[in-house]
């Protein structure tokens, strides 16, 4: 079956890395664990599933997918400084990855970019946004999703735990 934009359910392996870049930024090649998700939800980057549609189980090939259909433009604008108190009990490190809620409650990762005795500078951009990726899938698996998969938005049709690549928040969202 040929994947289709919208309710293919499909597994991939997959490597990431920055374009014209050799570091490998994600894999899951050499897991035995695909990463399954239905088009047209929202699950994986856009540029990723545009880059998809219509090939097959058994296909690979390599997929440029520029910043704009990743994670988005660097927004200098999302770069904040905060008082250290803020961060009392943290061991700061520039780079350290730190996960809270915002204003929503939803989760949001920020990355400490430097901090003194007084303040700290947060990035809420996304580790790769302004990044052009470069990714090397292979095809598992693709099949129409069933009426409960579309329903339900999940792979299976019920509720599962645990993340994957590329739109659930490492690597990926």
């Amino acid at each position: 079956m040929k994947i289709e934009i919208v309710n293919s359910v499909v597994g991939i392996e997959y490597e990431v890395k920055e374009a014209g870049s050799t570091n490998v930024v994600d894999s899951n090649k050499g897991s035995g664990k695909p990463l399954e998700f239905i088009t047209g939800m929202g699950h994986i980057i856009p540029g990723l599933e545009k880059g998809l549609e219509g090939m097959s189980a058994g296909d690979s090939g390599d997929i440029f997918v520029p910043a704009a259909d990743a994670y988005g433009e660097y927004n200098a604008d999302a770069v904040k400084t905060l008082p250290i108190e803020q961060f009392e009990g943290i061991d700061l490190k520039e780079g350290l990855t730190l996960y809270g809620q915002d204003e929503h409650g939803h989760t949001v990762q920020v990355t400490v970019k430097s901090f003194s005795d007084s303040d700290v500078t947060i990035d809420y951009n996304h580790p790769l946004a302004g990044k052009d990726l470069m990714f090397s899938v292979t095809i598992v698996s693709a099949r129409a999703a069933t009426d409960d998969e579309i329903n339900s938005g999940i792979v299976g049709g019920h509720h599962h735990h645990g993340g994957g690549c590329c739109g659930g928040g490492h690597c990926g969202s």
